[in-house]
């Protein structure tokens, strides 16, 4: 208050806006010399505009009478730059530099918050300017100067050289073709520097009229500078509040966004990031970072983040290894992309790079050279694979770059497991993309123990045990007396003696249990992906309670049943392999994840109407032993059943038989003469699965 009774308001002043020159008033500003020179002794010869770039010239008379200017060297410029003869061409007729051009350039970007003020009768009228154009001398007579000396050089060598022209008259020429020009392609050239300047350049001159100061068209253009009504009704923008007009006039968030470097276009801010939806943002943050925490990635995304939609989001675009989160390759090498190394596509880079990723679901050590032996890549694009991930150690090799996240694995044990069977699928195509051979499947033996190396002493393991059992004993008691409550109301036999429970037995013979040796880096202790204690239904004495045998058995047999009627031969390998790609299928606590042997699944097959096929394989060869158990449907309902009954037959006596052999059979059993094609499609449907 005492500030503004020590300034007080001497005039007030209307203030009107004039809008008759509005986006037609540059302001324009140049040098004058000498500095006592006014703007009236300027004598202005030519002016022209190029308005889509907004580039203007100048060109202004140079008093050469006054006595600060050097005739001499003005008529030794005029020399250099035109030589001796005269023509229209000429840039200096009167053989005197007696006139210098000005060029202009943009003084600011953005000249909103810019208008030119004329005062008169107490009114201050505002035109806001369309451009602020700063012009400078330019020096292009130089460069005319240094041509014309090129060319005399030229003109005294050529003559030194004129005898030896009749040798040279015959050259030989080198004839291109251009190939056809790619979008991509094109959309480069357009965006060079060369091809913007050859545009500019194409732009026509708009060659201008100069008016001067005191010329009376110019007094007739300035008095637009005046808002030509005085009303309300036409000054509407001026009806503010001050802090509104202040604001209109000085906006400070056009200032400070125009002083900000310019951020590369692959780089956003955390504020740019959290105004993207959250997919937008989690596929953002993977992609930068590559390998992450679920914790960390909390983190990033700001307090409040729901987890569930997080973890959601997640599983789109990342992969889980050792219980950190990687992102896909499909989001690192997008489709119709390539390396910037060998050019190979992207397709082949996501199986190598899911390769190195599926190793380390195995082992936290990954062998360079065993990766590139594998996918045959170059080494530039398998370091690139390992860096996203890993850390190279002298004589070790590539370490995974974070620790097992074992916070996350507890408390997710959902999310693992649907990972896991990921991982089974994903397993099963690199198999057959690159053969993978048993070295490359089989964990090594420090796999099978944890995964994250740790030396924990005696002491902290007992105390580790005691804090888990004090955590877990009122859960644990929970369960038993919900199993013991149960086995008395649903099994009768439950109240007898103990010597009358019975004890399941296995069977000592030459069936083996489902082996899953393929999967034990995967599983870490899983039987068909899912931990034994947490599965649907609790054994009890080693029987399932209830009638879920009986939902186990209904599940098991549509499953088999509508695999071979895909399907019609399959081996025991291969069969196994679907049934782990249809429990990846279905949800948490199904009845089929209690538990599946190979006994139940080969006498499931056999009772669904498919026969052991006995096909002599030789003795040294490399198949395991499930790829030598065959099966096939025996009957499937079509017109294909008597011929492959045959097929079946000669396959039982010979495990390899020539194509005439068997077309030959084929017409003797089936009574009709059959073609090379109609051979080869009965084959087809009968065998596409196996060969």
């Amino acid at each position: 208050m005492a500030n503004e009774e020590d300034d007080p308001i001497i005039q007030e002043i209307d203030v009107f806006l004039a809008r008759s020159l509005l986006e037609k008033l540059y302001l324009f500003q140049y040098p004058i010399r000498p500095a006592s020179m006014t703007y009236d002794d300027v004598t202005h010869l030519s002016a022209k505009i190029k308005p889509k770039q907004q580039k203007v010239e100048l060109e202004m008379a140079i008093d050469t009478l006054n006595p600060n200017y050097c005739r001499s060297k003005g008529e030794q410029i005029a020399l250099n730059v035109d030589g001796t003869c005269t023509d229209e061409t000429s840039t200096y007729s009167s053989k005197l530099m007696d006139k210098q051009t000005f060029c202009s350039s943009q003084a600011a970007s953005n000249v909103s918050r810019y208008a030119a003020a004329v005062y008169k009768k107490g009114e201050l009228h505002l035109t806001p300017l369309h451009g602020i154009l700063q012009l400078r001398p330019s020096f292009t007579y130089l460069d005319k100067a240094d041509a014309k000396h090129r060319e005399r050089e030229a003109a005294n060598e050529g003559g030194d050289s004129s005898q030896d022209e009749a040798e040279d008259d015959v050259k030989q020429i080198t004839v291109r073709f251009s190939r056809p020009e790619t979008e991509q392609a094109r959309q480069r050239r357009v965006q060079s520097y060369e091809f913007l300047q050859k545009r500019q350049a194409e732009e026509h001159w708009v060659h201008l009229h100069y008016y001067g100061l005191k010329d009376s068209r110019s007094e007739h253009e300035r008095q637009y500078l005046f808002s030509q009504g005085h009303g309300l009704a036409e000054n509407t923008e001026l009806i503010k509040s001050p802090s509104e007009y202040l604001m209109m006039l000085m906006p400070p968030s056009v200032e400070e966004e125009n002083e900000k470097p310019m951020a590369p276009s692959n780089v956003l801010s955390m504020a740019q990031l959290r105004t993207l939806p959250l997919a937008d943002q989690i596929k953002i943050l993977m992609k930068n970072v590559k390998v992450m925490p679920f914790a960390n990635l909390l983190g990033l995304l700001g307090s409040g983040t729901d987890p569930t939609a997080v973890l959601r989001c997640v599983q789109q675009v990342a992969l889980l290894v050792q219980g950190n989160w990687v992102v896909k390759s499909d989001v690192l090498y997008p489709k119709d992309t390539s390396s910037p190394h060998s050019g190979v596509p992207a397709e082949v880079l996501c199986r190598g790079r899911d390769f190195v990723m599926w190793k380390f679901t195995q082992d936290r050590w990954v062998v360079r050279k065993e990766v590139a032996a594998v996918t045959k890549l170059c080494p530039e694009d398998v370091k690139d694979f390992l860096e996203h991930m890993s850390v190279a150690r002298i004589n070790k090799g590539w370490e995974f770059m974070l620790p097992y996240d074992e916070d996350f694995v507890k408390k997710h044990p959902d999310i693992v497991q649907r990972q896991q069977m990921l991982w089974m699928g994903i397993q099963a195509k690199l198999e057959k993309v690159y053969n993978l051979l048993k070295e490359h499947l089989t964990p090594k033996k420090q796999e099978a123990q944890s995964a994250h190396p740790l030396l924990v002493s005696g002491e902290q393991r007992v105390n580790m045990a005691k804090a888990k059992v004090k955590q877990n004993y009122g859960q644990l008691e929970k369960e038993f007396q919900r199993q013991k409550a149960e086995m008395k109301s649903n099994d009768s036999s439950a109240k007898t003696d103990v010597p009358n429970i019975r004890i399941k037995e296995e069977p000592v013979s030459a069936e083996e249990p489902m082996d899953t040796s393929a999967h034990e880096g995967l599983n870490n202790g899983l039987v068909n992906g899912l931990h034994p204690a947490q599965g649907p239904m609790d054994p009890v004495n080693g029987h399932l309670p209830g009638g879920c045998i009986d939902r186990v058995a209904q599940e098991l047999k549509a499953f088999v049943s509508s695999t071979f009627k895909k399907q019609f031969v399959l081996t025991l390998s291969e069969l196994k392999r679907l049934f782990n790609l249809h429990l990846a299928s279905l949800p948490p606590g199904h009845t089929l994840f209690s538990g599946i042997s190979d006994k139940m699944l080969q006498d499931m097959v056999l009772d669904t109407g498919c026969k052991q096929i006995l096909v002599p394989f030789p003795p040294q060869t490399a198949a395991s032993p499930d790829e030598l158990k065959v099966y096939a449907l025996w009957e499937a309902g079509d017109t294909y059943d008597q011929h492959r009954q045959v097929l079946l037959e000669i396959f039982s006596k010979n495990y390899r038989v020539r194509r005439n052999v068997i077309q030959s059979q084929l017409s003797q059993e089936c009574g009709e003469d059959l073609n090379k094609q109609e051979v080869d499609r009965v084959l087809k449907v009968s065998f596409c699965s196996l060969w």
